[in-house]
């Protein structure tokens, strides 16, 4: 039917930027708008009564969500779903930060994982069904489920318009993948306009991801205030989340309280380890190949790399790779200061490596990646910095800019060594970078999200230190008078985003 309204899906955590992109959106295109909410308990009452976003109906992912120990997971209904749809789902749940590994509150049994995946399956398959959604908009997936249902929607397809990070300061875009631009097919759809490394760096330069970095952990180191009121409020608040959302099991006041008490202690150590034992310098006076660690948690290690998570296995492997007469260079993340850094015995591990050598995170990245042979990242920034400075690199996750020629992916152990071997030698081509940059141009928008997230979580959840409170419904008015602007050019980037869509279906 030609007048057929559109049917838009918004799935809204706790960031809330869907949720303020949503009003804005409902002012310029008239559409049915629905939403899947993915919050804790005390903020569901402002979605509840809120008159803000007309949503045709609205579901609470964890009100879905129901473990009766009592109750075995439908098995068949897994292996069907499998090969209903070719999605592994224990590739996605045994990468799940909070089912294994990382999470210290609760030990999931293999039934209770099940269990979840089950009731979340069911449950994503009767909203597509009943709505029949043409465009789902969502964040970049941190946790399996959504990532999952992204999943869902593309074997279902609807249109998946994720807002995405760029690498690049404070440049977003949108796509229905984290490791492709919509409608580029190769390098040739992008136009060679002759730059040259030097004018290409200075892109980087006006463009680089430090930038960003840097306004985050300022913005961290300020907000010790609010998060001592979130704090307080955790403490005196009644909550019933750590029961009915399985993100917070064994997450009582007690333990939360220790938790924090034990990762400050230990984030005080650690980083004292590092400053006697990590290099801060060296000479550049042998070849190497750089490896600079991501942060543990990530999206990009734990869903976009999942057989590559154990970073210093992966840095054995690299070493054990290295042609003859080559160092690895590995250097901390400075954002693993926001995971209180890594265990001593960790860096004790990689140190001990043999032709390795360990860099603190204050060692200049620039410096590393300037005088390196070759980069090698998970799915870092540095594999895509590397090219402006003429290096070529190798990835192990799935990347947007392996679209360049020098960027090679990491298929399998074995054959790391000849890679190695076949990548020192590869050169990047000015033309090559300038049509990646071309595309770049033409894909990217600048919209700051890491300051509009730090913004809201200050004004709404004290910094982030207390996600499990009420909503004030007049401080979300305030959040869309003050950005009115960058929000409205937000709703602009995804209204194009759906005419490119309908354009292409035509």
């Amino acid at each position: 039917m030609q007048n057929e309204k559109d049917r838009i899906l918004i799935w809204i955590g706790a960031e809330f930027t869907h949720f303020l992109l949503a009003h804005i959106l409902q002012k310029h295109h008239d559409a049915k708008y629905y939403a899947i909410i993915d919050i804790t308990s005390n903020p569901k009452k402002f979605f509840e009564i809120q008159k803000i976003v007309k949503f045709e109906k609205i579901w609470f992912f964890h009100d879905e969500i129901n473990i009766n120990k009592k109750n075995k997971p439908d098995i068949e209904y897994l292996k069907n779903f499998e090969k209903k749809y070719d999605i592994s789902l224990w590739k996605f749940a045994i990468n799940e930060r909070i089912f294994y590994n990382f999470y210290d509150f609760h030990r999931f049994s293999s039934d209770e994982i099940l269990k979840i995946e089950e009731n979340s399956l069911k449950f994503f398959e009767k909203v597509l069904k009943e709505i029949n959604p043409m465009f789902f908009l969502t964040k970049v997936p941190s946790f399996h489920h959504l990532e999952l249902f992204k999943e869902l929607c593309k074997k279902h397809e609807v249109k998946v318009l994720m807002l995405n990070y760029a690498k690049l300061s404070s440049k977003m875009y949108i796509s229905e993948d984290i490791d492709k631009f919509d409608y580029i097919k190769s390098l040739e759809d992008g136009e060679n306009d002759k730059k040259n490394f030097e004018e290409m760096k200075s892109y980087l330069s006006q463009n680089s991801p430090i930038k960003q970095l840097n306004e985050f952990h300022n913005k961290e180191s300020k907000n010790s205030k609010s998060k001592l009121i979130g704090l307080l409020k955790f403490i005196f608040t009644k909550n019933r989340t750590n029961k009915i959302n399985y993100n917070y099991y064994g997450r009582t006041k007690f333990n939360v309280l220790s938790d924090i008490l034990i990762k400050t202690i230990s984030k005080i150590i650690r980083y004292n380890f590092m400053g006697k034992n990590l290099l801060k310098e060296t000479k550049f006076d042998v070849p190497y190949v750089y490896f600079p660690m991501s942060v543990d948690l990530e999206r990009h290690i734990l869903i976009d790399s999942p057989f590559y998570t154990n970073q210093i296995e992966v840095i054995r492997n690299i070493v054990k790779s290295l042609p003859i007469g080559y160092q690895l260079y590995v250097k901390e993340n400075p954002s693993m200061v926001s995971r209180e850094w890594r265990s001593i015995s960790d860096y004790n591990k990689i140190m001990k490596i043999p032709n390795v050598k360990l860099f603190h995170p204050l060692m200049s990245n620039k410096k590393l990646l300037e005088n390196a042979n070759l980069v090698i990242s998970i799915a870092g920034s540095s594999s895509l910095e590397a090219a402006f400075y003429e290096k070529p690199s190798l990835v192990f996750g799935n990347v947007f800019y392996e679209l360049l020629p020098s960027v090679k992916k990491v298929e399998q152990f074995d054959k790391l060594h000849k890679l190695i071997k076949e990548t020192l030698i590869e050169k990047v081509k000015s033309e090559d970078l300038s049509r990646f940059v071309s595309i770049l141009e033409k894909n990217l928008f600048d919209f700051n999200m890491v300051k509009i997230g730090s913004i809201i979580s200050d004004e709404l959840y004290y910094g982030s230190s207390n996600v499990d409170v009420e909503i004030n419904q007049e401080k979300v008015n305030e959040l869309i008078t003050n950005y009115y602007d960058e929000l409205n050019f937000l709703s602009d980037e995804h209204l194009k985003k759906i005419n490119q869509h309908k354009n292409a279906i035509k």
